[in-house]
């Protein structure tokens, strides 16, 4: 089909540069086309890939990380972070507390570890009356 058309164009005119049914003219044109038309697929593929919260996307989930401590000299878990949280609330983990996670290749005490250490750090002082 092409190359018809690039018959009929070369018999009707005059090949010259000025021509746009010059063969130069046609390759310029044809490449442009292309060029244009894999700029769609992509900004298409991106747009239709893409995640917005708040929407019906489906989110991934984000994964839970478990913990185990050592409470009264002996192992005890898995605890979710919420269940941590709650046992440093409860004064049970202190930042002394020797605490483990999967991907950890030993036990380490809690304020060597960032994100238990932050809640040991925000965990309010014991209340004490005044007297």
């Amino acid at each position: 089909m092409v190359d018809l058309f690039i018959n009929y164009c070369i018999n009707l005119t005059v090949m010259n540069e000025d021509s746009f049914y010059s063969i130069n003219r046609l390759v310029e044109f044809g490449i442009g086309l292309s060029v244009a038309q894999q700029m769609v697929k992509t900004m298409n593929d991106a747009i239709n890939n893409m995640r917005i919260p708040g929407t019906m996307n489906p989110m991934q989930a984000i994964p839970q990380v478990t913990y185990y401590a050592i409470i009264d000299n002996q192992q005890m878990g898995p605890f979710s972070e919420q269940d941590l949280s709650r046992l440093i609330t409860d004064r049970k983990i202190t930042k002394e507390t020797y605490i483990w996670k999967p991907g950890m290749p030993k036990w380490e005490i809690a304020e060597k570890l960032p994100e238990v250490l932050k809640w040991v750090a925000l965990s309010p002082p014991p209340f004490q009356p005044n007297k």
